[in-house]
């Protein structure tokens, strides 16, 4: 007990970066918070903590051992829960991430909805369109889009997505249609700049030569417009401004209605995947477990993406 008490008020003091306001949490005075901490740092025979009257630091080993207690904690705190009367019962802090605009639309959204469930989980939702460090940025799981990247990471498939080429009906008039990818070079293209994430550029499926079958092959097609953002992209196609590459869940409503046209769809590549992504661990928190299996089943209703 008095091991995981050390353990308990390690994590409260680095957590809030002071002894008085973990004390006051637990509601013990801070000499009693200080001994604990001296006990544990002898007791393993590392500095943990360095402790000033203004501040209080993490060592490195501190913060590799951080990390430790944090999931050792969570994992007991879930192991009660699960067989308690209550049942399973997800706790601690969820850290996600996911690109920018796929994320406004179909992951902020579910947050609150998954919140309302399980209402002891706190969550930190960054959205951006760069390819994330999960471990070294210390986040607990990614919503990603497209083609995944060789890495040490798992990763679990979630949906289907569909990717076209889109124009308004304006921009063709004034700047005709093209028949084929290879002619994608005489048209304004609005394509992602090097410093995100779509690093292997516009996918199609052409006839291979010599007329047998066909094959994926990618493009990276220019213009006098790039951008980071996808939404921007997006803006500015809406605006006539040239032809992008958009996802069917971004841009299938407004195909349906007229306001663009898909180009090159007999060169149309089969879809790729909407994908969860975690750092590979012998024992995964129960709220990413869970947190997972929302996703999973929200993105598999076939209503879910209807237009």
């Amino acid at each position: 007990m008095d091991k995981l008490k050390q353990l308990e008020s390690f994590v409260s003091v680095a957590a809030r970066g002071s002894l008085t306001a973990a004390a006051r949490a637990e509601g013990v005075a801070p000499a009693i918070m200080g001994r604990r901490l001296d006990a544990l740092e002898e007791r393993l025979g590392v500095k943990l903590l360095v402790r000033t009257t203004r501040r209080i630091t993490l060592t490195h080993e501190g913060s590799a051992f951080l990390e430790d207690c944090q999931r050792l904690l969570a994992d007991l705190s879930n192991a009660e829960a699960s067989v308690s009367a209550g049942g399973v019962k997800a706790s601690g802090h969820l850290r996600i991430t996911a690109p920018a605009g796929f994320g406004r639309r179909h992951v902020a959204p579910l947050v609150p909805k998954f919140r309302a469930e399980h209402a002891d989980v706190t969550v930190s939702l960054n959205l951006s369109d760069r390819v994330v460090d999960l471990a070294g940025e210390g986040y607990d799981c990614a919503v990603r889009v497209g083609d995944l990247p060789d890495s040490s990471l798992v990763s679990l498939r979630l949906a289907d997505n569909r990717r076209l080429c889109v124009a308004t009906p304006a921009y063709l008039k004034r700047h005709g249609t093209p028949k084929h990818p290879g002619e994608l070079v005489k048209f304004d293209c609005l394509a992602l700049s090097s410093d995100a994430s779509q690093t292997r550029g516009w996918a199609f499926r052409v006839p291979r030569e010599g007329g047998e079958g066909s094959e994926v092959t990618y493009l990276k097609p220019g213009g006098p417009l790039d951008c980071s953002d996808g939404q921007v992209l997006h803006d500015w196609c809406m605006a006539g401004l040239g032809i992008a590459w958009r996802s069917t869940w971004e841009v299938e409503g407004q195909v349906a209605s007229g306001k663009l046209v898909e180009v090159l769809a007999d060169f149309a590549a089969p879809p790729n995947g909407i994908y969860a992504v975690f750092p590979q661990r012998k024992h995964l928190p129960l709220r990413v477990r869970l947190w997972i299996d929302f996703l999973k089943h929200t993105y598999s209703r076939a209503d879910y993406w209807a237009p």
